[in-house]
């Protein structure tokens, strides 16, 4: 039998079928070229599913064009139920920060020129002031991220020397990055003290010496230890640095700004008790409890702060404008702690009522039974992710996908133009609402029931 693969029509052919002209309209010659190779070579690979007619042609090099137009990065709906999901972008930005980022990106800033004195000026200033009055820190820096602080920090006050930290605070966050391979790379030497479990004040004081730069506290937010523990605070660590004569590093991560605790979130240090706490410089994520862009925040001491801006590392770390615009303007809604709960998404997901989050799957559920998808409203936990709040459980209510199995739906919904990221319980896919903001309610729902439908 001949194999159909040798007959497979040549690419100038193909490009001059009318259907395949007529795809130049919506893209480039170039791009249309090159779907029409990946269809014939997809072809030769598939010697079953060959295209046997010109429509099937057009089709298939429909298809290419259509997966190549298709950005890399673009959204999602998180219906996963975990609010600071790391993998699916962590904090979604408040209406004000977008609009903030709007604003900047679409012109020229005075991101580096001060108007005043009609002169360069330095990006470190945008948001130090703000970050000052809102956690009482005397001095303030914006970095690419937490880790990129925790490196310029290190590198500014203990290369060369030695930098102490418990053995239970040396932790692995996302991406297998563990936080003694990130501190090693800022040129400190790490002093480990304690045990996994158990770590007492005489530890770090055995260990603090001549060569001894820093002490460092980690705060263990993405993991919880219980039963035979001990741990030292960071405000008994700040009295045993100031003795000792060294700086003390509190990498509290979380990034949280408001209390939470009214609706049951407890155990996470904000960020003005870290700086209460008395450590020499203070360190947070932007983009997690914080709810605004990714950033390392660095938070201290005038003196050390200033070191930290006069080391070249910072201009390898520092952020954009866009970065400074969107943090700028989250913070300035934590000015008023209500506003800030009500217009943050992140504290808007994490504090709104069980009852209106079952009103809304309620809703969706109906509607995707209107568009022909069966589904069950049901209760579901939620949990805050982004390495905060690791035991916590938030009550929660989600739409559970009946008559498809959990695979093949979890296909479907990521192949949807609006890609919905579920997770699977009990056999079942289901779609948690906490986390899927109200404006994606009728997107949630269109964007199912055309995948699901078919």
């Amino acid at each position: 039998m001949t194999d159909v693969r040798r007959r497979l029509p040549a690419i100038g052919t193909l490009l001059e079928l009318s259907g395949v002209r007529e795809l130049t309209a919506r893209a480039p010659r170039d791009l249309v070229a090159d779907s029409v190779r990946r269809a014939v070579e997809a072809a030769r690979r598939e010697s079953t599913d060959t295209p046997d007619s010109d429509e099937a042609w057009v089709a298939a090099i429909a298809a290419e064009v259509e997966r190549a137009l298709v950005r890399s990065l673009r959204p999602v709906i998180n219906a996963t139920g975990v609010v600071l999901h790391t993998n699916l972008g962590r904090a979604p930005l408040a209406a004000q920060a977008l609009a903030a980022v709007r604003d900047v990106a679409a012109g020229y800033s005075n991101l580096e020129y001060d108007v005043v004195r009609g002169a360069r000026g330095s990006r470190h200033q945008h948001c130090a002031r703000l970050l000052c009055e809102l956690t009482g820190a005397a001095d303030a820096m914006i970095v690419n991220n937490c880790a990129a602080a925790l490196v310029l920090t290190l590198n500014t006050i203990a290369d060369g020397r030695e930098a102490v930290i418990s053995r239970g605070e040396l932790v692995e966050i996302g991406g297998s990055l563990r936080v003694p391979d990130i501190m090693a790379r800022s040129g400190a030497s790490l002093v480990e003290v304690g045990t996994t479990n158990r770590t007492h004040a005489a530890d770090y004081r055995t260990a603090v010496g001549p060569n001894t730069a820093a002490i460092v506290s980690v705060h263990r937010s993405n993991f919880v230890l219980e039963g035979f523990v001990a741990s030292v605070s960071p405000a008994e660590l700040a009295k045993l640095a100031a003795e000792a004569g060294v700086a003390l590093v509190h990498d509290f991560g979380s990034g949280l700004m408001a209390d939470l605790s009214p609706w049951g979130l407890r155990g996470e240090p904000t960020a003005r008790h870290a700086v209460r706490d008395g450590a020499t410089l203070v360190l947070m994520s932007g983009d997690k409890l914080l709810g605004g862009p990714q950033a390392g925040i660095v938070l201290g001491s005038a003196e050390s702060v200033g070191a930290m801006r006069a080391n070249p590392l910072a201009r390898a770390l520092r952020v954009d404008k866009m970065t400074l615009a969107a943090l700028e303007a989250t913070l300035e809604l934590y000015r008023d702690a209500d506003v800030a709960v009500r217009e943050i998404p992140v504290l808007r997901m994490l504090t709104d009522s069980v009852d209106s989050v079952r009103t809304r799957a309620e809703a969706i559920a109906l509607a995707m039974r209107d568009g022909g998808t069966a589904c069950t409203v049901v209760e579901s936990d939620a949990t805050v992710g982004g390495g905060a709040f690791p035991g916590a459980r938030i009550p929660s209510a989600a739409v559970r996908l009946d008559g498809i199995s959990a695979p093949d739906a979890n296909a479907r919904l990521h192949g949807a133009a609006v890609p919905v990221v579920g997770r699977i319980v009990e056999s079942h896919l289901v779609l948690d609402i906490r986390t899927v903001p109200p404006l994606h309610d009728e997107l949630l729902v269109a964007s199912s029931v055309k995948v699901l439908a078919v």
